[in-house]
């Protein structure tokens, strides 16, 4: 017994050693950080902050790489059969890693199993606005219209299954009205489609929604985070507004493939959270209305869990499919 006890730690002990030797030796090549989505959107303006900071800190270039298609689910198989050496990265909004897998039939990778999550980079609040010509000024007076006007308030989304789709569902199910779906093929028409009247409210990210609202074009009625937001501080939160607990944050992660050591793991962390401490980084992100997180992989693994049952559940009951 007292012999298996000493091979047992001996092996640890040799695990430990390879794991320290691997993060010191780190990273002994250029990275590459992939992106599920094209060139120009809010991921790809990420990767690249990201990308500058990595590169300076580790003292390796870290090249951003574009693989879009099948709502980011291409980009994301190519980072789960990666090698985990840590020279691989992935960056990650919430919906590949929480809403991807319930809302298709089959995707090609097993966040559990082919994922080791590292670190939140930042959140995106959502707001709710509505055109001007609605008659409601809070989220209240919102509910108590659409309950005395079933099926007439229309809101908008980028797609079917997008974020923001899922946003209208939740507040749907959680404020017991009846309101439609109308779904957009992207942000730019889904807004449009508000501030020309056509639909009447949506939740909207922070960077589409605000310069609407402060043009006068859109009405904010509340943001869909579980606290204010620094950008538009006199907006209550919709848990302020009367329903509890409500929270559709967009956010974009960073992720390497299973495996990869977790020394190596832990360093990319320590640099992006160093990284999102810095001034000139902090005021880009306020910039694309943007907050930064940098949490634990330990942080955001259960985030990961927890948002996966709830949006599981709300996929499922809504019967929502994108095949």
């Amino acid at each position: 017994m007292r012999g298996i006890t000493l091979v047992t730690l001996c092996l640890l002990q040799c695990s430990a050693i390879v794991d320290a030797s691997a993060a010191e030796a780190y990273p002994a090549k250029a990275l590459r950080l992939i992106v599920p989505f094209p060139p120009g959107g809010p991921a790809d303006a990420l990767a690249r902050l990201m990308g500058d900071k990595l590169s300076v800190s580790l003292g390796k270039p870290v090249v951003v790489d574009n693989r879009p298609g099948a709502g980011g689910n291409i980009g994301m198989e190519l980072g789960a059969k990666s090698a985990p050496d840590g020279a691989t990265l992935v960056l990650a909004p919430a919906g590949n890693l929480t809403v991807n897998p319930s809302l298709y039939r089959s995707v090609p990778y097993d966040v559990a199993r082919n994922f080791a999550p590292v670190t939140v980079i930042a959140s995106v609040p959502n707001v709710l606005v509505v055109h001007p010509s609605v008659p409601a000024k809070s989220v209240a007076e919102l509910i108590q219209y659409a309950k005395t006007h079933p099926g007439t308030l229309n809101y908008s989304s980028p797609g079917n299954g997008s974020g923001a789709h899922l946003a209208g569902e939740l507040f749907k199910s959680t404020a017991g009205i009846d309101i439609v779906h109308v779904p957009f093929n992207g942000i730019a028409p889904a807004v449009g489609a508000v501030v020309g009247g056509q639909v009447q409210m949506m939740f909207a990210g922070t960077p589409s929604a605000l310069p609407q609202v402060k043009a006068g074009r859109l009405v904010a009625l509340g943001v869909a985070s579980s606290k204010r937001i620094a950008a538009a501080p006199e907006l209550p939160t919709l848990d302020e507004s009367g329903l509890p607990g409500f929270d559709v944050t967009s956010w974009y992660g960073i992720v390497a493939p299973a495996g990869t050591p977790h020394d190596i793991v832990d360093r990319l962390q320590t640099e992006i959270a160093g990284a999102l401490a810095q001034p000139d980084v902090r005021e880009k992100l306020a910039a694309q209305g943007a907050e930064p997180i940098g949490n634990t992989p330990a942080e955001f693994a259960a985030m990961i869990t927890v948002e996966t049952a709830k949006w599981g559940k709300i996929v499922k009951d809504a019967n929502i499919r994108v095949e």
